[in-house]
């Protein structure tokens, strides 16, 4: 069989083959389907490996005083030739894993071959394709639990444990400093128990994914929004219990947890960290310091992990054994969610591989997983989908064009079909300080067509003239949906501002095009044609709502009905499915009103895909589901939204009429708008306004790019998501 090994002196990385151990009396043999990567304790192990001997002594004093003492007593020649003898030799990687049954030793009657069990220990849950378990290091996995998801058994034990030695109670406040795979883990684990939970993590992606997963609040650990949480959640008494998950040479976490600790709260350490306790602070609030030590009672005690004698149950009620199975039961029952923590899923032949890359900081990760030859055809799972949204990068270029602020803006468009001339050209024909200078379309007809309409100053076929004329501000792409990334990259190149209509891209390829031709001209002022977050009655409502406390459930429907035969929109061989095109309009607004970009989509459809559900999460837990159908009535609303949240319901009827309905302190109140059916205002007037006055005065574009990059990137995951029937997790490059 092959297993993973470590040569410490030489920090040489290795997949052997290596004998199959035997079955024991006592314990059963396991063949592997998941193995856990400890990002934390097996990466320090194999960095420390690296380093020189010199280095090695001092990140391990503990061993350099027991080398003192064996020279004491048996000499340095014995004790150098123990010491090389011990570094000079393959040690294991690994302590976590599930796996399948394949024999069983005497004396065990509680598993039988062919059962599904999660395994723990540094010596008997190895990265290995074979290991002798013992019985109390190993639980039965619950029905309809994955197998990837049980292979967390052991460090899920670990932060089981640590959460037990705070003693926290329902309705505590808890602080866990540093967000890695424990720290992930005992957030949840104290959200699940009715524990407030601050996080601490100079790791901005970490501290999304705690508040994602039940964190009240998550940040830097230097940053004043950390104590003003805590302040806030505890009326400024300090924390209940503080759980030390880092690790790492800095003091920082310990002092940390005295400052934001209440009179006489627990300081859990979890992991490893520095702990030299500040006295006075400590002494002060009489704090009580306690060590978690490792996955619970009968860790380090041979004749529980060996032999398998257990601890009666009326004197130790959580063992490691018990800690393993209660994990395990709360996976399968949901009260932990440990698949966004997986960011990578390896195959074990490439586990030296996967090793270098996260030792060289290639590979990000919270949890990486091996999986082991034939897992995936025997496990038949779909591996969830991750869409990457692109990172903004801004190149060194001048971003604003310099121009006279006293000149009109000098406006081009580049097409003008029918959502150009009935939408957009008549609010910024009436607009002053606008000129409208060049329109450009494929055909002389329609450019002199809208010439003729509009009052452009020229009317032109060639794009190219326009891109190099410099007393051109802005360019207006508004050409069919194929066209709308190539002819944006080109003008962003140009140093031009550009405004395009939804969609941004249609494609992964095309998205990244554009944002290469914002890296390389650092010109970065882009708008995309997402106008709803513009319309001043959804403006108003949500004003009206005010700011949320808790998490939102938002339901937008969209009556999109059937198209006429023989629409461009039909061609989704090149211009994209409809819902690609246009369904940008329907996440941003909800991405606006839930003040936060998606996590993760999730999408199906009905046969023919003519009508889809497309669900969002977001950060805090929030969701929005969207329902774009084409087989409704005619004459219901296009679009309705409700959004619900902290005892409030927002009801907009097709950007026509609004209503608030909240139980408030007062009593009931509700607000509904006085608006005529006539007066529906999907926010283009303003959408323009806001975009001209960026461009005039030079300022900041109406939305971040980052947010219109994370609603393209969500859109296209939408095709991904109907493709795989599975949630797509949007993961954030960096």
């Amino acid at each position: 069989m092959k297993q993973v090994v470590q040569n410490y002196k030489s920090g040489e990385l290795a997949v052997l083959d290596v004998p199959v151990p035997g079955c024991k009396p006592g314990g059963v043999l396991v063949r592997s389907a998941y193995s856990l990567i400890s990002t934390g304790t097996e990466l320090m192990k194999v960095s420390e490996a690296g380093m020189s001997m010199l280095g090695k002594a001092r990140s391990r004093p503990d061993q350099v005083a027991k080398v003192m003492q064996s020279v004491a007593t048996n000499g340095v020649p014995a004790t150098y030739r123990k010491v090389m003898g011990k570094l000079d030799s393959y040690t294991p990687l690994g302590y976590s894993l599930c796996g399948v049954v394949e024999q069983v030793g005497t004396g065990i009657d509680d598993v039988a071959v062919g059962d599904l069990v999660a395994c723990a220990g540094n010596e008997h849950a190895l990265h290995a394709e074979l290991n002798w378990v013992p019985k109390n290091l190993y639980a039965r996995v619950p029905d309809g639990l994955a197998p990837r998801h049980a292979a967390f058994g052991t460090v899920g034990s670990i932060a089981l444990q640590g959460v037990r030695r705070g003693e926290s109670q329902l309705g505590d406040v808890a602080l866990v400093i540093g967000l890695g795979l424990i720290g992930q883990l005992v957030v949840q684990l104290l959200a699940a128990s009715g524990v407030r939970v601050v996080g601490v993590d100079p790791d901005p992606v970490r501290c999304e994914l705690a508040e994602r997963l039940g964190a009240a609040a998550c940040g830097d650990p230097a940053s004043a929004g950390v104590e003003a949480a805590v302040a806030e959640l505890t009326d400024g008494h300090g924390v209940d219990q503080v759980y030390l998950a880092a690790g790492g040479g800095s003091n920082q976490p310990v002092e940390l947890a005295a400052r934001l600790c209440r009179d006489r709260g627990r300081v859990v350490d979890i992991g490893k960290c520095r702990l030299d306790l500040p006295w006075n602070a400590y002494y002060e609030k009489e704090l009580d310091v306690r060590f978690s030590r490792s996955y619970g009672p009968g860790r380090y005690d041979p004749e529980y992990e060996l032999e398998g004698r257990d601890y009666p149950i009326g004197y130790v009620r959580w063992t490691e054994r018990r800690n393993l199975a209660c994990f395990l039961d709360l996976l399968a029952r949901g009260r932990v969610d440990v698949e966004p923590l997986v960011s990578h899923v390896a195959d074990f032949e490439d586990a030296v591989e996967t090793y270098q890359r996260l030792k060289d900081g290639e590979l990000k990760a919270v949890a990486v997983l091996f999986r082991y030859p034939g897992q995936k055809a025997e496990a038949g799972e779909a591996e969830a989908p991750v869409v990457a949204v692109p990172a903004v990068r801004r190149g060194g270029g001048a971003s604003t064009p310099v121009r006279s602020a006293h000149a009109p803006v000098r406006l081009a468009f580049v097409g003008a079909g029918n959502y150009a001339t009935s939408m957009l050209l008549p609010h910024l024909g009436q607009r002053d300080g606008v000129e409208l200078a060049t329109v450009v379309t494929t055909t002389a007809l329609s450019a002199a067509n809208a010439q003729r309409k509009f009052g452009f100053t020229e009317a032109t076929t060639d794009l190219d003239a326009v891109l190099g004329d410099k007393s051109i501000d802005a360019v207006f792409v508004v050409t069919r949906h194929s066209s709308h990334a190539d002819l944006t990259r080109r003008a962003l190149l140009a140093g031009k501002t550009v405004f395009v209509e939804k969609p941004l891209a249609l494609t992964e390829d095309e998205l990244a095009g554009v944002l290469a031709a914002v890296e390389e001209s650092g010109n970065d002022r882009l708008q995309v044609g997402f106008n709803r977050r513009f319309a001043p009655l959804l403006q108003e409502a949500r004003k009206r709502f005010g700011a949320r406390t808790g998490p939102a459930s938002l339901r937008y429907l969209v009556n999109a009905g059937r198209l006429q035969h023989g629409s461009w929109y039909l061609q989704q061989g090149t211009e994209g499915s409809r819902f690609a095109g246009e369904g940008g309009h329907f996440i941003d607004t909800a991405s606006w009103l839930l003040e936060a970009d998606p996590v993760s989509v999730y999408a199906v459809a009905t046969s023919g895909n003519e009508d889809l559900q497309v669900v969002l999460r977001y950060p805090d837990g929030s969701t929005a589901t969207i329902s774009y159908v084409t087989t409704g009535a005619a004459g219901f609303p296009k679009e309705t939204l409700d959004l619900v949240a902290d005892g409030k319901v927002l009801r907009l009827d097709d950007f026509v009429r609004a209503s608030l309905y909240s139980d408030g302190g007062a009593g009931r109140k509700r607000w509904v708008s006085s608006r005529l059916p006539q007066a529906r205002d999907k926010g283009q007037s303003a959408e323009l306004a806001a975009f001209v006055k960026a461009v005039r005065t030079g300022g900041p574009m109406p939305v971040p790019l980052e947010s219109l990059v994370a609603t393209t990137a969500a859109t296209l995951a939408v095709r991904t998501g109907l493709a795989g029937g599975v949630p797509v997790t949007l993961a954030r490059a960096r």
